[in-house]
């Protein structure tokens, strides 16, 4: 990859999570990024819909990235439905190869406006002690993160 593309990946990868995050907004999910798993992954991003479904997004913005990921089946442990997610120059068919387990996840397409679902991840019910911990972690997570939006020296020794 030539240096402007290392130099944009970033910006686009953070497009691609506004993107997806939108979406999920609008299909009725609560999502936020970079959230750290339990067995020291961190989800791109984590949502949560009103039945208490969680569901991971991968995202990838090179085929590099794509092909090299060999750390995401480390993500189905947390959730009950798992995604990709590319931005538009990525050929979303690339996902319905046998490394990506297109039988247990979903393919998004998102640019930082908004994001289109091309497949359907299956729903695996993850177990329910699970699931209650990570809801829990879930909005412990985002009241933190809230706190310190409000005050930037939230947590910190005085």
């Amino acid at each position: 990859m030539n240096s402007a593309a290392l130099s944009e990946s970033p910006m686009v990868a953070c497009d691609v999570v506004r993107g997806v995050c939108r979406m999920f907004h609008h299909l009725g999910l609560a999502a936020l990024s970079e959230v750290p798993l339990r067995n020291g992954r961190r989800a791109d991003v984590y949502a949560i819909d009103a039945k208490g479904e969680i569901v991971i997004c991968e995202v990838k913005v090179s085929l590099a990235d794509l092909r090299g990921d060999m750390k995401w089946p480390d993500y189905l442990d947390f959730c009950d439905r798992f995604f990709w997610a590319v931005p538009p120059h990525i050929p979303a068919a690339i996902l319905d190869e046998a490394p990506f387990r297109p039988e247990i996840s979903g393919v998004i397409v998102a640019d930082r406006f908004d994001a289109a679902i091309l497949r359907m991840a299956p729903t695996s019910p993850l177990p329910a002690a699970r699931r209650r911990t990570e809801t829990l972690r879930f909005g412990r997570l985002a009241a933190s993160r809230l706190q310190r939006s409000a005050d930037p020296f939230f947590g910190e020794i005085s």
